[in-house]
């Protein structure tokens, strides 16, 4: 593997040195960098262009100044853009706001794509199959700019004046209660009669919340509380043990409740005490340290086989801390929707701050939330879909093999044939496309970044090209090109982990 590994770099490197070569070349011939200073009417115009010349070579010819560009590049030093300002800082910006919108966005769809397109895939020719194929078909579809647009209408805007009254009218609780009960009836499946039990219950449980919500004003100051967290820390040990090693796993199931037990204990202290002055720092170290202490609950309830019970315990732990983080974001919303720079519109429409709002670290956290809700949105709704038809493709393809009836007819349960015999071959497929779309996720969503008002790198790389401007779209390409051939790498070694068949060599 290692052969291997070296020859792919290798090969990669002379691959990146031609097409940057091609890149500036052709950027270079593309237009004039001097053309906004030749229309002008400055009365230092001939300064002006001299300095410029000077400032990026454009006295040497476009094949010859690559080499000058590409010593520069071996210093770390992207050079200066047309306006003598540091590429290397540019490019920092752009990495950050694109990481932090495009990343979030694509971890989201891919998460979601592969749960909703499994399931469908499980619930073939179902009602909820035929629902998810129209959905995806439909957002697929859809332009991105027009998305965008009507988020910021009825996602921010309608939502921002709905949220200084929040009372759920009559009409949308029956219609949400009504969708909802069809949604579980479609998962469920089974007999008629059962159907319409679980619609009944459904459609009622769900009529009760938002009746409850609409009463208590909740949005205007949501928070969990220690029943409704206790409630769903046992759920959650429950479903994540049920997925990951099944109920008849004692073990695991002992050692998730005992971590969701464990949460329960320390909600009020890390409410009232630990998490007040928090810091992103000392947020990780929790993270970690919830990890470490959530495996090791796995590990002392595991003997003899340790590693699925401790992989369920951490999974348990980690959405569990998650429900105490969330709950502490939420006890600060009510100060964050009435400060002075909010003004009771918490759902932002541009950009990734709020200028001068200051806060703590919640406060903060709750302002990069609204901020990144609605172009997150706008990249799920469309990234969803291929996720979801390519997760419903592949594991029906993978349900069909001789392997999978070996494994029925063997007696094993439909979750250990699903989770570790289907799904594990059915994610090389979708192992390819996630790593193609790694490229997309640094390059940037060039119009959603546009919509928003976000600076990414699909900004930095069309403000090049529109200005004749090469540094800027060089940094642009060097670092998408870079991560696309590395995690095409790493797709290669990932297919060899997936299916032992596949030898890397």
């Amino acid at each position: 593997m290692a052969s291997f590994i070296i020859r792919r770099l290798i090969a990669s490197i002379f691959v990146l040195f031609a097409a940057t070569f091609l890149m500036y070349v052709l950027t270079a011939f593309s237009g004039d960098p001097l053309e906004d200073l030749r229309q002008g009417n400055a009365p230092n115009k001939a300064e002006l262009i001299e300095s410029r010349t000077k400032l990026l070579n454009l006295d040497v010819p476009p094949p010859l100044r690559y080499f000058l560009w590409l010593g520069g590049l071996f210093r770390g030093d992207f050079g200066v853009s047309i306006q003598n300002q540091p590429v290397n800082a540019m490019l920092g910006n752009a990495i950050t706001a694109t990481l932090t919108l495009v990343t979030t966005a694509t971890i989201v769809a891919i998460v979601l794509g592969i749960i909703v397109g499994i399931v469908s895939a499980l619930r073939q020719y179902s009602g909820f199959d035929y629902s998810v194929t129209l959905v995806s078909f439909l957002f697929f579809s859809l332009p991105i700019f027009w998305v965008a647009v009507l988020l910021k209408q009825y996602g921010a805007i309608q939502v921002n004046n709905w949220l200084s009254d929040p009372r759920i009218s009559v009409p949308v609780i029956i219609v949400g209660s009504l969708v909802t009960g069809l949604l579980w009836m479609s998962l469920i499946g089974g007999r008629w009669k059962r159907r319409l039990i679980v619609l009944g219950i459904s459609a009622v449980a769900t009529a009760a919340v938002l009746t409850f919500l609409s009463v208590t004003e909740w949005f205007a100051d949501p928070s969990i509380g220690i029943v409704v967290y206790s409630v769903l820390a046992l759920g959650t040990a429950f479903g994540i043990t049920a997925i990951s090693t099944g109920l008849r796993n004692r073990k695991a199931v002992y050692a998730s409740l005992a971590v969701a037990v464990l949460g329960i204990a320390l909600y009020f202290p890390m409410m009232n005490y630990i998490l007040n002055g928090m810091t992103l720092w000392f947020f990780l170290v929790l993270i970690v340290l919830t990890i470490v202490v959530s495996a090791a609950i796995g590990w002392f309830f595991g003997a003899p086989d340790r590693g699925p019970v401790m992989r369920t315990a951490a999974i348990v732990g980690v959405l569990v801390a998650g429900l105490i983080a969330l709950d502490k974001y939420m006890s600060y919303w009510q100060a964050y929707a009435n400060s002075s720079r909010i003004r009771g519109r918490p759902i932002a429409t541009v950009g990734a701050s709020t200028p001068g709002l200051g806060g703590n670290f919640w406060v903060q956290g709750i302002d990069l939330f609204t901020h990144l809700l609605l172009p997150t949105i706008a990249i799920v709704l469309i990234s969803f879909a291929s996720y979801t038809r390519y997760s419903r493709a592949s594991l029906l393809e993978v349900m069909n093999q001789d392997y999978i009836r070996t494994a029925r007819a063997k007696g094993l349960t439909q979750r250990t044939v699903i989770v570790r015999h289907a799904f594990r071959n059915a994610l090389i497929p979708i192992t390819t496309i996630i790593a193609f779309d790694v490229g997309a996720i640094v390059g940037g969503a060039v119009i959603t970044e546009t919509v928003f008002g976000w600076t990414g790198m699909g900004r930095l790389f069309v403000d090049g090209l529109s200005a004749h401007d090469p540094n800027p779209v060089m940094a642009f390409f060097v670092v998408t090109g870079t991560l696309a051939v590395l995690f095409n790498l790493i797709a290669d070694l990932v297919y060899a982990a997936l299916d032992p068949r596949i030898k890397v060599g």
